[in-house]
């Protein structure tokens, strides 16, 4: 009976470890590095480079977002332990020149390397341990792998080599490396014009020249959108002008409409409160005997013309006779 418990043990061990392999027998996890692979057309684990790529890793990022993990798993970068040296260019934050296209070749003759490290963690890094004789920094590149996209300078390691490449005039190598990731070619595009300038530089100083010129420009262009976006929140508003004739139309409403509340506020601002009294033809009528004129009414002859006098009023009365020329015809 014991025997036969073990052989069912032995059995469910064995079936445990059959379930973690895929359909092809093989272990899920050798399953996802070879999906990785023929993701990008390799059928092969190790891959070739034409030159040598090299970098210090001190695990202080994401191994599933590492770049630089990703290039050693499939066999184009090697790992370089803490106190080896690399005869190439080493693009680290500890170099005092920049790339440039004099560099190209030693970059063609002994390749590039990069220390594989967080830019919150570079106080961590013995740099004097690690390095060259070709330290150099990147001038002013824009990232575009998913952790840092659109920030300036926040490279990754294979964005940091594709730049290297670029720089000193091989797009073929920098093409060919960055082809191995979803948004690699998307960092050439994002940065063409800048990298097409540096290209036409020869040494450092032409290059930190080239770098200073285009951050002026992009410093004046901020300014420049500042300026039309405060100018364009001013024209939101409408026709300034017109509002402002609007505000004194409606001040002056406003002062009618207080002159017409009462007598003080028409006798402050020097108005006449006695009401405006107006004769048959709308003259106004401004003194007391024109008031007690109104009083009593006009009268007119047959020609329009007022009569004014008691005797013309009782002539009219009386029926006054004109001939076709207007005249009066006398009795």
């Amino acid at each position: 009976m014991g025997k036969g418990k073990g052989k069912n043990k032995q059995s469910e061990d064995r079936t445990s470890k059959t379930n973690h392999r895929g359909a092809n027998g093989h272990h899920t996890r050798q399953n996802h590095k070879h999906m990785e692979l023929r993701q990008h057309g390799h059928t092969d684990t190790k891959q070739s480079f034409p030159v040598k790529l090299a970098m210090w890793d001190f695990d202080h990022c994401d191994p599933k977002r590492c770049s630089g993990k990703k290039l050693e798993r499939l066999g184009l970068i090697t790992s370089l332990r803490v106190g080896q040296k690399f005869q190439g260019i080493v693009v680290s934050p500890n170099g005092q020149g920049v790339v440039c296209p004099d560099d190209r070749a030693i970059v063609e003759e002994f390749g590039a390397s990069v220390v594989e490290c967080s830019w919150a963690r570079l106080d961590e890094v013995p740099f004097n341990k690690i390095g060259g004789k070709h330290e150099r920094l990147l001038p002013y590149l824009v990232a575009a792998n998913q952790v840092n996209y659109g920030r300036p300078w926040r490279l990754n390691c294979v964005e940091a080599l594709a730049a290297c490449f670029a720089i000193v005039g091989r797009m073929d190598w920098a093409s060919e490396l960055l082809s191995h990731f979803s948004w690699g070619l998307g960092f050439l595009e994002l940065n063409k014009e800048l990298l097409e300038i540096y290209q036409q530089c020869t040494d450092n100083d032409s290059v930190k020249k080239a770098e200073e010129d285009w951050l002026a420009q992009i410093e004046e262009e901020t300014k420049k959108r500042k300026q039309e976006a405060q100018e364009t929140d001013v024209w939101m508003m409408g026709n300034v002008n017109r509002k402002m004739n609007e505000l004194d139309i409606e001040d002056e409403t406003e002062e009618e409409d207080e002159f017409q509340e009462g007598d003080d506020s028409a006798e402050k601002f020097g108005l006449d409160s006695k009401p405006v009294r107006y004769d048959n033809l709308g003259n106004a009528i401004e003194s007391e005997d024109d008031d007690e004129a109104v009083s009593k009414p006009i009268h007119y002859d047959s020609l329009g013309n007022a009569i004014e006098s008691e005797e013309e009023e009782e002539e009219e009365e009386e029926g006054q006779r004109y001939d076709s020329l207007g005249n009066i015809i006398h009795a």
